[in-house]
């Protein structure tokens, strides 16, 4: 598949987040309509560009899988369909869900990381739907409990909660900064 764009951005060997950061960087300077094409390593990067250019309305046109990365391309676009950024509005630290936690609290953990990611380490009775599949698995979440949403730096929690929020759920908040900074109980899959 040969794909024209009008810029090439290369965040290979760079994790959650900073393809993201970059990318809202280099589009900066597109053109509306232009294509730019994001190299990465991270198999995680799909789910967390597809997410942010839904939520700001940039086109995500698709990824393109090769030996070598992920080729991500993205349609800049115009004043009249970007959305511009919004962070979710209810947002805590990790003090806040760490004394929810302590004091035994009825809230749901919703880590939204790659499950690999989980794998490692996650909050104990964490659920885990990669920010990826939320939209096919959201319906394995109540919508009347109260969501605590965390990822590693609180970018793809946002856009989860973002993302609830939009289908109802009226008890999300974001955690940041995220499970990169969590120094509570932490589980591993085995």
């Amino acid at each position: 598949m040969s794909i024209q764009a009008n810029k090439v951005l290369d965040a290979k060997g760079l994790a959650c987040p900073m393809p993201i950061v970059k990318t809202k960087k280099a589009i900066k300077d597109l053109e509306p309509g232009h294509v730019i094409e994001v190299q990465a390593t991270d198999k995680g990067s799909t789910a967390d560009i597809e997410a942010w250019a839904e939520s700001t309305g940039h086109h995500y046109l698709g990824t393109v899988e090769e030996e070598d990365g992920l080729k991500h391309y993205l349609r800049k676009a115009s004043d009249v369909e970007s959305r511009g950024e919004n962070n979710h509005q209810k947002v805590v630290n990790l003090d806040h869900l760490q004394q929810k936690l302590d004091g035994h609290a009825s809230v749901v953990i919703l880590d939204v990381r790659e499950p690999a990611e989980f794998a490692f380490g996650h909050i104990p009775d964490a659920i885990n739907i990669p920010l990826g599949e939320l939209s096919d698995r959201m319906d394995e979440l109540n919508k009347n409990e109260q969501i605590y949403v965390i990822c590693r730096t609180g970018n793809r929690s946002d856009l989860a909660a973002k993302k609830l929020s939009e289908e109802g759920y009226d008890h999300v908040t974001n955690v940041v900064p995220g499970m990169n900074a969590w120094e509570g109980t932490v589980e591993e899959q085995k």
